[in-house]
């Protein structure tokens, strides 16, 4: 069974401050090609900052992203997983309660991201490796 510490193991680690616009997050996310960055104050997890945040919360309802604080239009307080937590037990997270991403923390240290998309590629990595071992 693999878990978060491997599968995220060689990438950087983006977040962004809770005090940052949402202007300066939407360009963040977009020079690096991520959907989601998760937001820290003081260097702790405080909270997630999606695509649909900056959709539903700032655009949808006439909010200003160069005058819109992250902290504002963030989720707050998102459920985390740990490094050693099981890719299966993400997805199972990740369905149960309809999350496309779950920032991973050591102790109250952010260690990265996964997303469902890195999900769905893992598990359709390993089974292709199965399909090879059974065929050989």
């Amino acid at each position: 069974m693999s878990t978060l510490r491997e599968l995220v193991k060689d990438r950087k680690v983006y977040s962004i401050d809770a005090g940052r616009t949402v202007l300066e997050a939407a360009r963040f996310m977009m020079e690096h090609n991520i959907g989601a960055l998760p937001v820290l104050r003081n260097g702790e997890l405080a909270g997630i900052f999606s695509e649909r945040d900056v959709m539903n919360r700032v655009v949808a309802v006439g909010r200003t992203p160069g005058h819109t604080a992250v902290s504002e239009v963030m989720t707050a307080n998102p459920r985390a997983v740990g490094l050693d937590e099981s890719v299966e037990e993400c997805f199972f997270i990740m369905h149960e309660f309809g999350f496309r991403h779950l920032p991973i923390v050591e102790g109250k240290e952010l260690k990265g991201l996964v997303s469902l998309r890195d999900i769905v590629q893992h598990q359709a990595t390993e089974l292709g490796r199965q399909r090879r071992r059974a065929a050989s």
